[in-house]
């Protein structure tokens, strides 16, 4: 049994991992740069080190500064959380190297998946479907020409090691590819270093459909259900819900067994979401994250466990405290993701608050790092809170969701609560029936 876990992240993801600590009696340790100093999850911790300056890179990415933290606190296991670390193949590997557990997969799995290109064929061999496309990265707009002809336009080209929208680019037919596929390569080198970029068939409506499993590396592995994260702003979810509006069960279970069935054949250890675009009810891998997600809570509450819990859990050796058969899907469950952004640019908008009031009642959770007094350092990510409600059904969860909003005060700066107000006015939204396209489409009509 561990005794004390650090978290290698801040914010709200840094609090869910505290909490689920102390609930499993494990001390935990908070780490920190200096301009979280004053931040909740420093305060929450049962200890916390200072890692370096405000630069994230200096700070949060530092390998070196926090397994020095581990060595100083002596925690036995790291927690990533979200980001920063949590998909680092080599920051997995130092660890090892050092004695330290890290709570998630391993770093074979990491570099596996991490890799565009390896993750679609990996997920090919393991029997999940993928979107027709190239086999491997495509060298030329020559070769590039030759594939678009073979799979049919529109395309989409995409950096091999791309992530968040970057080096994404769309040609519509043989005249925009050129320019689409120079694009793609150049802001792909600028991003991550490396300009390799691969093309997949364009679907034209899809929805985007997560599958959620957990194994725990010794051939065991589950899926809980799916989640639909459909309303996107340039490909950064902002609205996720559980079960999926237009998913059945019967394609649950197909396509969940299908992923659950794969992670099992690769003795995968921990949480990993499986993500796809739906179309026409067919399923089409995009790629693999391994590690939990922002958007996890909404699969919490509609199965009612702690993947948190479960997570360290397995790292521990142990095995999982549910099976399949234990997972049966009750209610509805939606979350909104709060960033400190001013509309309608979606400009980061960071800045002291003035007065916090986090919704409650039944059914609702406010994940956040938020107090009265609080100042959002200008130097990471703008989201600031995650609104989660369940209800027995979808029209209860909306109509929970619309209350909880209109209880969560966030005064002193700008934030996206107004869009997630005008988006419940919306009938494609009260119906479920949208695509990866529609809320770009109604912030052009809305904003212009």
């Amino acid at each position: 049994m561990f005794e004390k876990i650090l978290i290698a992240n801040r914010g709200e993801i840094a609090l869910r991992v505290i909490r689920a600590c102390r609930e499993m009696g494990i001390r935990s340790v908070a780490v920190h740069s200096t301009a979280d100093a004053d931040a909740m999850h420093v305060r929450m911790a049962d200890e916390s080190v200072c890692i370096g300056p405000n630069s994230s890179a200096q700070s949060y990415l530092s390998v070196p500064a926090i397994i020095s933290a581990c060595e100083i606190t002596g925690a036995q296991a790291i927690h990533p959380g979200y980001g920063f670390l949590s998909e680092n193949a080599n920051f997995v590997q130092a660890l090892e190297d050092h004695g330290i557990t890290f709570i998630g997969p391993t770093a074979e799995h990491i570099r596996i998946m991490g890799d565009k290109i390896t993750a679609k064929e990996t997920a090919r061999n393991l029997g999940i479907p993928v979107v027709p496309g190239s086999d491997g990265g495509v060298p030329d707009t020559a070769a590039a020409k030759k594939i678009a002809k073979e799979i049919g336009y529109p395309v989409i080209i995409k950096a091999t090691a791309g992530g968040g929208g970057r080096g994404m680019k769309v040609a519509q037919d043989e005249d925009g590819l050129e320019i689409a596929f120079r694009t793609a390569r150049s802001e792909a080198k600028a991003a991550f270093g490396n300009d390799e970029v691969y093309i997949e068939k364009y679907l034209q409506r899809p929805r985007h459909i997560e599958i959620q499993v957990f194994g725990d590396g010794k051939g065991n592995a589950v899926h809980l259900g799916e989640r639909d994260c459909s309303l996107q702003r340039r490909h950064q979810k902002v609205f996720e819900e559980a079960p999926g509006p237009v998913i059945t069960a019967e394609q649950r279970a197909e396509i969940g067994g299908i992923c659950a069935n794969a992670v099992a054949k690769i003795n995968y250890i921990g949480a990993g979401t499986i993500e796809f675009l739906f179309e026409d009810g067919e399923f089409y891998f995009i790629e693999m994250n391994t590690r939990l997600q922002v958007e996890h809570p909404v699969t919490e509450a509609i199965f009612g466990v702690d993947l948190v819990r479960e997570q360290i859990r397995v790292a521990e050796g142990l095995p999982m405290s549910f099976t399949q058969d234990d997972l049966v899907v009750n209610g509805h469950a939606i979350e909104v993701r709060i960033n400190a952004e001013k509309l309608p640019n979606f400009a980061p908008c960071p800045g002291r608050i003035t007065q916090y009031h986090a919704p409650g009642g039944l059914g609702v959770r406010m994940d956040s790092a938020l107090y009265d007094g609080y100042s959002i350092p200008p130097y990471y990510d703008s989201l600031i809170g995650k609104l989660i409600v369940h209800g027995r059904d979808r029209p209860e969860a909306l109509a929970r969701l619309r209350r909880a909003l209109g209880e969560l005060i966030v005064d002193g700066i700008d934030t996206t609560i107004p869009l997630f107000h005008a988006l419940l006015q919306e009938p494609d939204i009260a119906s479920g029936a949208y695509s990866i396209h529609w809320l770009e489409k109604w912030l052009a009509k809305e904003f212009g």
